[in-house]
C-alpha cells in the first residue's frame, strides 16, 4: 500500500473531526484560495519509537558520558547532536552537561546566557567587519591560534539611526531580524554615546491550553514584533563619563548589572542561571524594566552588581597609559579596558576579589580584539559591554 494511503488512514479521524461547526467558523476568515498544509506525523514521535529511543538507560548514559569528555570545538558538536536524537537522549544529555560556571565549557545556546567559570576566564575574540558593520564573537584564543577550532558564538549588526545607534545580536551570522528565533538581544546608545542599555530577548509567550482565534491573533502579533517595551528586559546599563578632548585622561565607564545581584560575588553567593534559552516556555526572566524597580533593587537586599573599569597607570618611558593584560592585548587602543567590581569599604569583600578582572577587552591586530570574561557575567552580557566600546563617542573623546 502506498505511503500516502497509509498516512491518510492514520489521519482519517482528525480529518473527519475538522468538519465540526467550530472548525468551520474558525475557517471563515480564510480566503477561498487558502490551501491547508498537509499534516505529517511529528518527527520526534517517530524517532521516539525507534530503536535509538529504546536503548537501556545505563548504556545511553555511558555513551553520552564518553562523548561529553570532548572539550574543544568542532569535536564538541557531537554532544549537541546527541541531544537532538530524541527526548530520552536530550534529557540524558542535559543531565550530564554542566553549566559554564561548573565546567568552563560552552555547549548549548543557553550557555551563552549563563555565568562563566569562576576559576579561569573563558577566552574569546571578536572580528570586526567594517564594510558591513558586523561584529562576530568566536570562542578561542585568536584566529591564528584557534584555526578550525574557532566556534562562532554570537554576531552583532550595527545600525545607525538619527538619534541613536543599535547593535542587534543574533546566534546566526546573517540573520538579524528581531522576529527570528536566533535573536538574542540588542544594545542601544543615546545620541552622545555616553549611555548604553542592553536589552534581553523577549520573554516567552504564555498561551492558554485551549486558545480561541482572538487570543491566537494576539500571540502572533507579539511574536512578529517582539521589540515592544513589555517584551524587552534591561539586564545592564553602561555609562561613560563625559571627557571632551580627553582632558580627564582615558575613558571611564561604569556598568550596572540589573540582572545580577551584588551578593553573587560575596562568599557563598550565586548569580542567576537560566535553564533554557530564547523563546522556550520554561525560561524565567527578571524583568527590571523601569527605574523605580531598579531603584528599589539598589536600596534593598538585592543591590545590583556594579562594574567599573580598572584605572590604568601612566608609564613614563612609554609615555602612555598601561594596564596588565597578561599578554592577551598587544596593540594600544582607546577601546582597551578591564572591568572589576565596584566595592565600598563598608562591604565585606576580600581584596583578592576586588582586584579580580571580570571582563577584559583589547586589540591584538587590525579589526581583531580579544574578550575574556568570567563569573558572574555571561557571554551575551560581556559581548554587549564590549560592543559599547566600538561605538563613536563624541562627548568622550
Amino acid at each position: 500500500m502506498p505511503f500516502r494511503c497509509l498516512l491518510g488512514k492514520c489521519q482519517g479521524g482528525s480529518e473527519r473531526s475538522s468538519n465540526r461547526p467550530a472548525d468551520r467558523k474558525c475557517g471563515t476568515n480564510r480566503g477561498r484560495s487558502y490551501v491547508a498544509p498537509e499534516r505529517f506525523p511529528c518527527p520526534s514521535t517517530t524517532v521516539q519509537q525507534s530503536r535509538w529511543a529504546n536503548l537501556p538507560p545505563e548504556l545511553l548514559l555511558d555513551i553520552i558520558r564518553k562523548i561529553e569528555v570532548r572539550e574543544k570545538w568542532p569535536a564538541r558538536r557531537d554532544v549537541v547532536c546527541c541531544a537532538a536524537v530524541c527526548k530520552s537522549w536530550r534529557d540524558t544529555t542535559k543531565e550530564i552537561v554542566r553549566t559554564p560556571e561548573q565546567c568552563g565549557l560552552l555547549t548549548f545556546p543557553m550557555s551563552l546566557k549563563q555565568p562563566g567559570p569562576r576559576d579561569s576566564p573563558l577566552q574569546c575574540y571578536i572580528k570586526r567587519e567594517r564594510g558591513t558593520s558586523t561584529y562576530r564573537l568566536f570562542l578561542g584564543l585568536s584566529p591564528a591560534l584557534a584555526g578550525e577550532a574557532s566556534k562562532l558564538l554570537l554576531t552583532a549588526k550595527k545600525i545607525r539611526k538619527a538619534t541613536k545607534t543599535e547593535f542587534v545580536i543574533s546566534l546566526l551570522a546573517n540573520d538579524f531580524s528581531q522576529a527570528s528565533d536566533a535573536y538574542v538581544g540588542k544594545l542601544r546608545s543615546n545620541f552622545l554615546g555616553t549611555k548604553f542599555v542592553v536589552y534581553n530577548s523577549p520573554p516567552p509567550c504564555e498561551t492558554p491550553a485551549e486558545p480561541d482565534l482572538h487570543s491566537c491573533q494576539k500571540v502572533c502579533k507579539k511574536k512578529v514584533s517582539p521589540s515592544v517595551a513589555v517584551g524587552n528586559h534591561k539586564p545592564a546599563t553602561i555609562k561613560y563619563e563625559l571627557n571632551v578632548l580627553r582632558t580627564r585622561g582615558p575613558r571611564r565607564m561604569q556598568c550596572t548589572m540589573h540582572a545580577i545581584p551584588f551578593a553573587s560575588i560575596q562568599e557563598g553567593g550565586t548569580a542567576p542561571t537560566p535553564s533554557t534559552f530564547g523563546h522556550s516556555t520554561d525560561e524565567k526572566y527578571c524583568p527590571c524594566t523601569d527605574l523605580s524597580e531598579i531603584s528599589e533593587l539598589a536600596h534593598g537586599t538585592r543591590a545590583p552588581l556594579i562594574l567599573k573599569n580598572k584605572s590604568p597607570r601612566w608609564h613614563e618611558q612609554l609615555q602612555c597609559w598601561c594596564l596588565n593584560f597578561k599578554g592577551r592585548v598587544t596593540v594600544a587602543s582607546v577601546k582597551n579596558f578591564q572591568l572589576v567590581a565596584a566595592v565600598d569599604i563598608s562591604q565585606d569583600i576580600p581584596s583578592a576579589e576586588q582586584e579580580k578582572v571580570i571582563l577584559q577587552f583589547g586589540k591584538i591586530g587590525k579589526d581583531i580584539f580579544t574578550m575574556d570574561y568570567r563569573y558572574p557575567l555571561s557571554a551575551f552580557q560581556a559581548f554587549a559591554i564590549c560592543l559599547s566600546s566600538f561605538d563613536t563617542k563624541p562627548a568622550c573623546e
